[in-house]
């Protein structure tokens, strides 16, 4: 967030605005967004909703009892490094 702030004043509260939109979407209807590329093999695998705006990605899972939230990831740094926190592991 302060990496945006020092390029646009407001510019990281837009960010953490978006990310709360998606949040929302993610709760309001989690099997609308697609499957992570590669993890379709899993019994529950992770999902990926994109962050309009900004270049990030929320990974997450669905459950029966919950959305949990695995990483509010840059979509072009440092791919899958949240995936050890899927309840599954890697694949």
């Amino acid at each position: 967030m302060l990496w945006y702030d020092e390029r646009s004043a407001g510019l990281g509260e837009d960010l953490m605005a978006e990310v709360g939109e998606t949040l929302t979407r993610i709760g309001a209807a989690p099997r609308s967004f697609p499957v992570w590329p590669g993890a379709s093999g899993r019994p529950d695998p992770p999902r990926r909703a994109v962050v309009r705006r900004f270049p990030y990605v929320v990974a997450f899972e669905e459950n029966p009892d919950r959305i949990l939230v695995l990483a509010i990831a840059h979509a072009k740094r440092r791919p899958l490094y949240w995936l050890s926190r899927a309840e599954l592991g890697p694949a």
